[in-house]
C-alpha cells in the first residue's frame, strides 16, 4: 500500500496483518481520487480509517485537514505509524471511537467536512446507518458542497437490496449522484439534495 499522488507519492504505508482491516486497492484509490478532483484545502474525515490510507492520500494532494478514526486498537496502532511515516501530525486529528460517538464529537465540535470516506467493514451496516445519521443532521457535519464516498462490495450490496429494495438511495437529504464498479469494489458517491 502506497500514496500515489502529491507531496508523498510512492511513499509506502503500514498494512496491520488482520483480516479485520481491508485497504482501499491503489486501482479504486487512484480512479477515486480522479473522480473527486482537487484536495486543495479540503477538510477531510476518513470513518473507518483502517490505517489512515485515504485521509494521508488526501493530505498528499492538498487537503489541509483530516479526522481519521477508528475503533480497532490495531488499526490505531497503524494510522499513528503512518502519520508519523509521513510527518502530518499537525493536520490531522486521529480519535478511537465508535462511529456514532465520533459524528456525535464532529457535531459538538461543529465541524464542517468537504469529503468523508466511509469504507465500513462490507458485511456490516455502519455504513449505512452513518449515511442515515448525517442526512438526519441536515446541514450539518458535511459542507454545502460536500461530497460522502461510500466504498462497499457487491455482495454486500445485493445482500442488503434484497432485504430493502434501494435502501443506499432512501435517505431524506442526501443523494446518491454516482456509482462505480471496480471488480467486486463499488463506490457509492452522495451529496445533499
Amino acid at each position: 500500500m502506497r500514496i500515489i499522488s502529491g507531496r508523498f507519492k510512492a511513499k509506502k504505508l503500514q498494512s496491520p496483518k488482520t483480516i479485520k482491516t481491508r485497504p482501499t486497492l491503489d486501482r479504486v484509490k487512484e480512479a477515486l481520487f480522479s473522480i473527486l478532483g482537487s484536495m486543495e484545502d479540503k477538510k477531510v474525515l476518513d470513518l473507518f480509517s483502517g490505517t489512515g490510507n485515504l485521509a494521508l492520500e488526501s493530505i498528499s494532494r492538498g487537503a489541509n485537514f483530516a479526522w481519521i478514526n477508528d475503533m480497532e486498537n490495531i488499526a490505531i496502532s497503524t494510522i499513528i505509524a503512518n502519520v508519523k511515516l509521513t510527518n502530518v501530525a499537525e493536520c490531522v486529528k486521529i480519535t478511537k471511537k465508535d462511529y456514532i460517538k465520533c459524528l456525535n464529537q464532529i457535531l459538538n465540535d461543529d465541524i464542517f467536512f468537504d469529503i468523508i470516506y466511509l469504507d465500513p467493514p462490507y458485511d456490516s451496516m455502519y455504513g449505512i446507518k452513518s449515511l442515515e445519521y448525517i442526512s438526519k443532521l441536515n446541514n450539518k457535519i458535511l459542507s454545502k458542497n460536500g461530497i460522502i464516498v461510500y466504498e462497499t462490495d457487491k455482495a454486500f450490496l445485493e445482500k442488503v437490496n434484497k432485504k430493502q429494495n434501494d435502501v443506499f438511495n432512501s435517505f431524506s437529504n442526501l443523494e446518491c449522484f454516482d456509482t462505480r464498479n471496480y471488480g467486486n469494489v463499488i463506490l457509492k458517491f452522495y451529496k445533499w439534495r
